[in-house]
């Protein structure tokens, strides 16, 4: 069964009118990773230079306060303040200043608003990718900024499938955790509807004495196995661990998918450990673990765990 969509639809992720148009006509798609394919090819094949500042245009400044927004009850508001979540969640007075400062100056230079897939971004990691992006020549950034829109889109054409289907699924007096196959067949049980669109545990590293992301660190996420609710301080718990996953953080001091994306985590005490040695080979730390633990309660929500290092000191927080 493929699912329709219009073009407002189509313009809530993208908000460009010939991409909207060409999803329409390209349409309809069966599946999410259809619908990716299409857009990819359209955005970078079918829209004009037109097209991408218009689909720039559509979006607020990095840290506006978008509860301010004239269309603040679009879809690609709401959106958009889902997005920016984790940023104002780490702003402080002086920091959004900052980020204004700069987008201000970003615009004057490149002609439209910085772009960045915002999504579990801090404000300082922002600020930082921001600057460093704004030495770039125009001709440059306009692909960046086209590279991060596609971004964008991604995500919430991931959005717009989990919304059709789950009110589908309401529709037909179907639990969310029933597939399209139980919708259609009634008596085939389907995998459950993954409304995610990342893990539910993600991190990111930034590297605070240089101002910039932290590339090519190894990543490790384990979950604590015992029969006893947890760890406890001071035990030998070594072979204790299991291994969830494991990657290395890329140009933007993001690492890769550490687990599977589910819907329900399991509740228990995790552990994302980092080899900041190998980074910082001077440095005092040979590696780093965040312990952390997650309840029966929060099994439903992101945990986004980052690091914010130094060669001689790191902090972290919960992000969203």
């Amino acid at each position: 069964m493929s699912l329709v969509f219009s073009k407002n639809d189509f313009i809530s992720c993208c908000g460009s009118t010939k991409f909207a148009e060409e999803m329409v006509a390209d349409g309809p798609f069966a599946t999410y990773d259809e619908a990716v394919v299409a857009a990819k090819n359209i955005w970078f094949n079918r829209v004009d230079v037109n097209g991408w500042l218009e689909a720039f245009a559509a979006h607020p400044q990095i840290g506006q306060n978008l509860s301010s927004s004239a269309h603040n009850s679009s879809t690609s508001a709401q959106w958009s303040k889902g997005e920016q979540s984790t940023a104002l969640a780490t702003a402080t007075d002086s920091s959004l200043q900052e980020l204004y400062e700069w987008n201000s100056r970003y615009k004057q230079k490149f002609g439209f608003v910085f772009l960045i897939c915002a999504s579990g971004r801090s404000t300082p990691e922002i600020l930082s990718e921001l600057k460093r992006r704004f030495s770039n020549r125009p001709i440059v950034e306009f692909e960046n900024a086209a590279e991060e829109q596609m971004k964008i889109t991604e995500l919430r054409l991931h959005k717009l499938f989990s919304n059709v289907t789950q009110a589908q699924s309401t529709a037909s007096g179907v639990t969310k955790a029933e597939g399209r196959m139980n919708i259609l067949g009634g008596h085939i049980t389907a995998p459950p509807v993954t409304t995610r669109v990342r893990p539910p545990i993600t991190t990111h590293i930034l590297d605070v004495a240089r101002g910039c992301p932290a590339a090519g660190i190894e990543v490790q996420l384990e979950m604590y196995n015992a029969k006893q609710p947890g760890p406890v301080f001071g035990e030998s718990d070594k072979d204790k661990w299991i291994l969830q996953g494991s990657s290395t953080t890329d140009k933007d001091g993001r690492s890769g998918q550490l687990m599977k994306i589910v819907n329900d985590l399991s509740p228990g005490v995790y552990r994302i450990s980092f080899n900041t040695g190998k980074y910082n080979p001077d440095g005092f730390f040979p590696f780093v673990s965040i312990v952390f633990k997650v309840k029966e309660s929060q099994k439903m929500e992101h945990f986004h765990v980052p690091l914010l290092l130094s060669p001689f000191s790191f902090s972290t927080y919960r992000g969203s």
